[in-house]
């Protein structure tokens, strides 16, 4: 809905306001009206309505004139290659006028749905500061008049990057929720995040990045069946049940990393992410993982992203292979960079058990649960922490 009203109105806090301002009268009069035939054409006409309105009031100003005139059938926005609004809203949330922070956390505001405290957990930065990055890249969007399309194919190689990290991090939200107040999977995220990277992919067929995080979001998202319980709890990688995997998904994942490694070509971030979620989802037992391969490929990863956090998942790996305390001695280091990161503290309360060392571990599990927003995984730490004697 805040795609195809920010198409029509080209304004995308009457887009937003609208579609609020829709949901609420739903709230209000369906209880007692009841659910319409067609709920969702209900929505957007209300929210049609509220826009119009809203314009109306606003009419003394020359751009929301114009923004009217919009309503007129035959004023749609030329077509592009593809024809989806919201991919057309990434790619305006994405324009390179804006800081690459302010354009992932305004499309995942504007195209992800998602939260203001979940993006602010996303970058691990306060909900104040991602508050008013959001509202900066609105008024920078409506000020600089950045068209609501898909830009050229000239200019798509330019615009690809942000879009994939958006995509990626709405993929992450929905395969692991980082807030309390929601499902601990959110599978129409990641259904949408696939949707709209093979759009892009349909854009770029040739740009190997984008194969690798098509790639990275199959093979991940085949392992989501077996990833929560019965009852709730987070199942880690090593003891999933990998007959619950999704074959499919796999088998296309393991086709695009085969045709991005015979293209002889340096791969980037997504394509190595995806290349060690191949070798993963190729053990047919978690103790037949190719940990070295794990390792190898996390290498190259720091090469090119030498983050606190690609840091952390490369010692995840090296546990597996040279022990938990060389592990731990490539975890401690990272303190300071990733205090408010769960994951940090998961990691070294895992360490420190596998090395008997137990009030440590103890401390690191209160600290990651402290932190810890997903309800799965917040019952997974803390059992696991319930279970150190």
């Amino acid at each position: 809905m805040v795609a195809s009203l920010t198409r029509r109105f080209g304004d995308l806090d009457i887009a937003e306001d609208a579609t609020a301002e829709a949901f609420a009268v739903a709230v209000e009069r369906w209880p007692s009206d009841g659910v319409p035939p067609n709920p969702g054409g209900w929505l957007t006409t209300t929210a049609n309505r509220k826009a119009i309105d809203r314009i109306r009031r606003e009419n003394k100003r020359d751009d929301k004139q114009r923004a009217a005139q919009m309503l007129r059938d035959g004023d749609a926005p030329e077509q592009g290659a593809v024809d989806d609004d919201r991919l057309r809203l990434i790619f305006t949330c994405c324009h390179p006028a804006l800081a690459l922070e302010s354009r992932v956390a305004l499309t995942l505001r504007m195209v992800g749905g998602l939260t203001v405290p979940e993006i602010a957990r996303a970058f691990l930065v306060q909900e104040s500061a991602t508050g008013q990055r959001i509202t900066r890249a609105k008024a920078k969007v409506k000020a600089a008049g950045i068209p609501y399309r898909v830009p050229s194919e000239e200019d798509l190689p330019a615009r690809v990057s942000g879009v994939l990290a958006v995509l990626y991090l709405v993929f992450n939200e929905g395969y692991l929720a980082t807030g309390p107040d929601s499902d601990p999977v959110r599978p129409h995220l990641t259904a949408e995040a696939i949707r709209l990277t093979r759009l892009v992919r349909a854009l770029l067929p040739e740009d190997g990045e984008v194969a690798g995080l098509l790639a990275l979001m199959l093979l991940t998202e085949a392992r989501r069946p077996a990833r929560v319980s019965t009852s709730g709890e987070l199942i880690p990688l090593a003891t999933q049940d990998r007959a619950a995997w999704d074959p499919t998904l796999i088998a296309e994942g393991h086709r695009l990393v085969r045709e991005r490694l015979a293209t002889g070509q340096a791969p980037g971030r997504y394509q190595i992410l995806a290349a060690i979620n191949a070798v993963h989802t190729s053990a047919r037992d978690a103790r037949d993982t190719d940990w070295s391969q794990v390792v190898a490929l996390y290498d190259q990863l720091v090469r090119l992203d030498p983050s606190p956090v690609v840091a952390l998942n490369r010692a995840v790996a090296v546990a597996e292979l040279d022990g938990p305390e060389v592990a731990l001695a490539a975890v401690d280091p990272l303190a300071q960079a990733l205090a408010g990161y769960h994951a940090f503290h998961a990691t070294r309360a895992e360490l420190l058990r596998r090395l008997g060392r137990t009030a440590g571990s103890r401390e690191a599990y209160d600290q990651a649960i402290a932190l810890a927003g997903n309800t799965a995984e917040t019952a997974y730490l803390s059992r696991r922490r319930d279970e150190l004697v």
